[in-house]
């Protein structure tokens, strides 16, 4: 029999209400006890006033909730506590479940984890639970909605179907040689495993789209030293988050913010600025900008537009770039070379002309290449791992001289799906799935 686990389900810290779940065999005992009342309606909130087991002490007033098992979130037997939010509060409520018996605390993740291992979700849904716990953007929460739904779990387990259906058919070719089956099974399979290798790319050739929004588009903004590249940030982030002086070669390292642009992670990277050096800390810190500037997802490339004439620097990379001639309040407002393949924008910071417009062309960029729409994408490198080698198996099947190795490579790619929602060898990825959660979750 499982242990009986009670945790704070709400946030921690000072609120209104808070929710304490516990889930188990005895959790109705413990609802009876703090309670001093019969179990209530099934899914139904009832007045409760919490008391102490051990000394009958009153300690708050609120509401309780009875999930019998398997209709609950874990499928086991729940009981939830909506009391009051104060940390004195919950300590005691906490405090008194401990002592109805053979009860503890719940660890991170417990409660999903006993989900999953009681068929009420699988694992693709329970990773899309922790990120719509963790999401901070709407791009975010729309993607973590889906995939906690069940969307991405339900591709994955209906391609492992067609697999299974495969492999039966090849078998039975391969067991019953000498019946009057149809001549169509061995041909039949190898034009379904060309549709699934066909989808199976498509679905990696995605541009690691889901992983992209779990943690964050970076936007790369290089140039060389007093550009005004720290005063853009400044402007996009909304406050001060980089020092801005006249002094070239301030920033000697990168300078990260995190924001919502238009509903999307973005991940903003301020860098030194872009010369020759000989100096060590600079020049470490232009090694570094360089290298960010080659993996940023965007780059903007922001140049000194009061200068008579400024090239458009192509060592900067122009591609998946925007050109940002700041300054232009100052007057000169030249430019030659290249200016990225995503626009040029003239603009002063000092002054907010064409701010807004170079804000909105960005977000437009965002929007545009990180806008998944409604189809499950991949949001954890196991998954893409997994979906991998399943695609490399169908290949080998494909190909295969001799039934016996096809249905052998069918039944791999068909254990490398099951990784990815748990149906099949997942004891040793329970702990890394399920090892970030909250307490509470």
């Amino acid at each position: 029999m499982s242990a009986t686990i009670y945790a704070l389900s709400s946030g921690a810290g000072r609120a209104g209400v808070a929710v304490v779940r516990v889930s188990g065999p005895l959790a109705g005992n413990v609802l009876e006890q703090l309670s001093g009342e019969a179990l209530p309606p099934p899914r139904m909130a009832r007045l409760c006033r919490v008391r102490s087991p051990k000394t009958g002490e009153f300690l708050d007033e609120g509401l309780s909730v009875w999930f019998p098992g398997p209709g609950s979130f874990t499928g086991e037997d729940i009981a939830e506590f909506h009391i009051h939010g104060g940390p004195a509060v919950i300590s005691a409520v906490l405090q008194a479940i401990g002592e109805c018996g053979e009860t503890r605390l719940a660890e991170p993740g417990e409660f999903s984890k006993r989900a999953f291992l009681n068929d009420k979700m699988d694992l693709t849904a329970a990773e899309g639970l922790a990120d719509l716990i963790d999401a901070e953007t709407e791009a975010q929460r729309r993607q973590a909605r889906r995939q906690a739904s069940g969307a991405l779990g339900e591709l994955y387990e209906s391609w492992r179907e067609r697999l299974m259906r495969r492999l039966a058919y090849v078998e039975a070719a391969i067991d019953f040689p000498d019946e009057d089956l149809p001549e169509s099974i061995l041909s039949d399979s190898q034009s379904d495993i060309l549709g699934l290798e066909r989808e199976l790319t498509q679905h990696l050739d995605d541009g690691k789209l889901g992983e992209r929004l779990r943690s964050g588009i970076d936007v790369a903004i290089l140039g060389p030293p007093n550009a005004g590249k720290s005063s853009l940030l400044n402007a996009l982030a909304g406050r001060d988050a980089a020092i801005v002086s006249e002094m070239a070669g301030t920033t000697r390292d990168v300078i990260e913010v995190r924001m919502d642009l238009a509903g999307f992670p973005v991940v903003l990277m301020d860098t030194a600025g872009l010369r020759d050096a000989e100096e060590g800390i600079e020049a470490e810190g232009i090694r570094r900008a360089r290298a960010r500037g080659k993996t940023a997802d965007i780059r903007v490339v922001v140049l000194d537009g009061s200068s008579a004439g400024v090239g458009g620097e192509s060592l900067y990379g122009v591609g998946s770039s925007f050109t940002v001639l700041n300054k232009i309040d100052l007057g000169g407002r030249k430019i030659s070379g290249p200016v990225g393949d995503l626009g040029l924008f003239p603009l002063s910071v000092r002054t907010g002309e064409g701010v807004g417009a170079f804000i909105s062309a960005l977000s437009e960029a965002v929007r545009t290449r990180y806008d998944g729409g409604d189809a499950p994408v991949i949001t954890r490198a196991r998954h893409r791992e997994s979906a991998a080698e399943c695609l490399e198996a169908l290949r080998r099947a494909k190909v295969a001289a001799l039934p016996e190795l096809a249905a052998e490579d069918l039944r791999l790619a068909m254990r490398a799906l099951g990784r990815i929602t748990g149906a099949f060898d997942v004891e040793d990825l329970l702990d890394i799935v399920f090892r970030d959660f909250c307490i509470g979750k």
